[in-house]
């Protein structure tokens, strides 16, 4: 339906998950640690919302990986994202119809078992994140080949600064670099620049120094 914007609709999904699931955790934990009714009603609430978000980050997911241009580095990352992403779905999904039927019965030790739940969860999702960045900062995923060789070119042609700009890059392109710095020579005229290759003289030359 969406062709290649299947990528851009996942990252928008993702950002809602990976925000109100550790959320939740955190009001279930103080909720629990200090008893606290409405602590606990509001951890359900940002859990239930959560779970729904990651389940459409997870569609997204599934629709984007047949939308991009990649290799073989990115279908391995791919296929571990993905399990990863469908465990944390699952999870959460578990403790969410979980809290739903049983939050206003439960005690002291089956809230500690439904947070625990929740924390390995929170490990899922984190490893699941982990792949997502690996696959597009080291790897370009979702970026199509075309714009990749396009982005190469530009990169290798290099840029130049205006008069004052800041920068921070130390990667300037071509000859006479005016950011490059010659070694600076000390009072007797010598340079810190490494010393020259040594060279040999033929037979018969006088004694001299270098």
């Amino acid at each position: 339906m969406f062709g290649y914007d299947w990528p851009r609709v996942h990252a928008m999904f993702v950002a809602f998950p990976v925000a109100l699931l550790p959320i939740a955790v955190i009001f279930d934990l103080v909720g629990l640690t200090r008893k606290s009714e409405p602590l606990r009603r509001t951890g359900l609430v940002l859990l239930i919302i959560g779970t729904l978000a990651a389940g459409g980050a997870v569609l997204a997911g599934l629709q984007a990986g047949d939308a991009i241009d990649h290799g073989n580095a990115i279908h391995h990352l791919m296929e571990e994202h993905e399990n990863l992403g469908l465990f944390t779905l699952g999870t959460f999904a578990i403790v969410a119809v979980w809290r739903l039927l049983r939050d206003r019965k439960m005690g002291g030790m089956e809230r500690s078992a439904a947070l625990a739940l929740s924390l390995v969860g929170l490990g899922f999702l984190v490893d699941t994140g982990y792949h997502g960045g690996k696959m597009v900062f080291d790897h370009a995923a979702g970026v199509t080949n075309a714009a990749l060789r396009a982005e190469l070119i530009d990169r290798g042609e290099g840029h130049v600064h205006a008069p004052g700009e800041a920068h921070h890059d130390d990667h300037h392109e071509g000859p006479g670099d005016p950011h490059e710095e010659s070694a600076p020579a000390d009072s007797h005229g010598h340079s810190d620049a490494p010393n020259p290759a040594p060279h040999s003289h033929p037979p018969g030359t006088p004694p001299h120094r270098d």
